[in-house]
Formats: structure tokens, C-alpha cells, sequence
């Protein structure tokens, strides 16, 4: 059975979504994107999901009304014709016919939106108990990349970066922006533990606006925890006690070597379990109700 999408306002099978060749996200990665977790047929955080495709869809391709992107019942629907109750999700838009470039913010121009549901695979459960191994990637950001901060089809970078950790055995690949200021993975944010207390970069770095960052900050202040943004360095990198990775499938995985460096004595730590297990209990909690 071919799966079931959900394409520009109808469910069609996944054969008969087609894009044409003129659409500007394959002439210019002209598009974003979201990838969501879905658990007991109910995906965990949509609003959030939407709002941030929606504000980096104002600022780089044109602005969406919620109206015109899938809404909870879409997401149940489509996972029952497809049959599945835990999911990964992605919802692609793009910016439509743009045979110019110049059309990209042609208020006229239909966008093309996607959702798509596949089995929620996840990450093996020896890679939390065990932790992985990342490097620094040898790309580096900047705030004057109009991109930044923003979840674009414009992956390719992201993808040479995991690139380089998978030949290195490692599994995440580590951003610095120009500044020299430790930013994310190429698929995930970071948060460092050090006596204690949690410490992420700065929105501004920047760094994408991550789901799951949102919802560790939240987790850690819930449970009295200090969860500070603020600029890093590679001397806090290799000075934190734990490294937790984060995005909102693989959820919160601990970094216990980084290229040569051991962090924590090779061990996960701590924060890392009393993390992960809070964000299982909330995905849990927000995806029962």
C-alpha cells in the first residue's frame, strides 16, 4: 500500500504528490520545513511547530495564514489512513511556481505544502546508555546568513556536516559561528551541564529556535533547575561536565567524546537521565490528553 499525504488541502496518495518543476524549492531550496513527533496518534507540540514555520515563512518566503497548514485533525487523520500511532512527521512548504527568482515573494504565487508520516524509528536505546561521539564540524555560521535561525530546505550544509561525523564514526557534527561561539548540531541544539546548572547559546548566535531546546529550558525550570542562554566558547565546550543534544526525536542524548575529548569521564551523566526521562513523561503527558 503506497502511504497517504497530505498535499496542498487533500490526502492523496504519495504517488500523485507531485511537484512541478518550476516550484521555487527545487529551482532554489526556496522552502522550510518541520520534522514532528507524533505518539498515541497526536503530534507533540504542533502549534509550536507551526508558529515557527510561520515566522521564518514571513521573514524569508512570504507570510502563510494558520488556515492554509494542516490543524490537528489533519495530522490524526492522516495518521490513521496510514496507520500509524507513533510518527515522524514532516511538513514541507515551499515557495511555489517561481520560474524568477524575483516571484519568491509574489503574494499571488499558491505555496506547496506538504505533510508526510512515516514510523517514528528513533534512535537505538544503547546510544543513550552507552552516549555518542560528535566532532566540531569545520563549517562555521553567521548572523548575516539570511538563513540562520531559520529550518530550510536549504540543507545541504547540515548534510555535509553529518557527512564528516559519519566518516569520523561520530554521530553529530558541532557548529561555531564566525565569532568562534559554540552554536548547534547539524540536526540538533546543545546544552552543556556544568556544577549543576544548564547552559545553551543564545537565540541571537544564532541557532535555530529548537523545539525540544524550548522544551528542556522549560523542564529544567520546572524542576528547579538553572537554564541560562548565553554565549560559549569551545573552552566551555570541553569544561562542561555533561553535553546533552537535543531536537524532538532523538529528545535528549548524552555527548560523552568529543573527537579526542572525554566529557564526563566517558560516562553519561546524570542530567542526561533526569532530562530524558522528564521529556519522555511530557511527550507522554501532552500527547495522552
Amino acid at each position: 500500500m503506497n502511504p497517504t499525504v497530505y498535499f496542498n488541502g487533500r490526502f492523496v496518495d504519495q504517488a500523485d504528490a507531485l511537484v512541478p518543476i518550476s516550484d521555487g524549492g527545487w529551482l532554489h531550496a526556496a522552502g522550510l520545513f518541520e520534522t514532528i513527533r507524533a505518539e498515541f496518534g497526536r503530534p507533540f507540540r504542533l502549534e509550536s511547530h507551526v508558529r515557527r514555520l510561520m515566522n521564518s515563512a514571513a521573514e524569508i518566503l512570504r507570510p502563510i495564514d494558520r488556515a492554509d497548514l494542516p490543524s490537528e485533525e489533519v495530522v490524526a487523520e492522516l495518521l490513521e489512513r496510514n496507520k500509524l500511532s507513533n510518527a515522524r512527521l514532516r511538513l514541507t512548504v515551499s515557495a511555489g511556481s517561481m520560474l524568477e527568482p524575483s516571484q519568491g515573494n509574489d503574494p499571488e504565487t499558491p505555496l506547496t505544502i506538504a505533510l508526510t508520516a512515516s514510523d517514528l524509528q528513533g534512535y537505538g536505546e544503547a546510544l543513550y546508555e552507552r552516549g555518542v561521539q560528535t566532532l566540531v564540524c569545520d563549517y562555521r555560521q553567521a548572523k548575516s546568513d539570511p538563513l540562520a535561525g531559520h529550518k530550510t530546505t536549504a540543507y545541504l550544509p547540515r548534510l555535509l556536516g553529518l557527512r564528516q561525523a559519519g566518516k569520523a564514526q561520530c554521530v553529530e557534527a558541532l557548529w561555531f559561528n564566525v565569532h568562534n561561539q559554540l552554536a548547534e548540531g547539524s540536526i540538533s541544539n546543545i546544552f552543556l551541564v556544568k556544577d549543576g546548572a544548564l547552559a545553551t547559546p543564545p537565540l541571537d548566535t544564532p541557532v535555530l529556535p529548537g523545539i525540544a531546546r524550548a522544551a528542556v529550558i522549560e523542564l529544567a525550570k520546572v524542576q528547579g533547575l538553572s537554564a541560562e542562554e548565553e554565549p560559549l566558547t569551545i573552552d566551555d565546550l570541553l569544561g562542561a561536565d555533561e553535553v546533552l543534544l537535543t531536537n524532538v526525536i532523538m529528545q535528549v542524548v548524552p555527548v560523552v567524546k568529543i573527537e579526542k575529548h572525554d566529557v564526563g569521564g566517558g560516562r553519561v551523566g546524570p542530567m542526561a537521565k533526569r532530562l530524558r526521562e522528564a521529556f519522555h513523561q511530557l511527550v507522554r503527558k501532552e500527547c495522552q490528553q
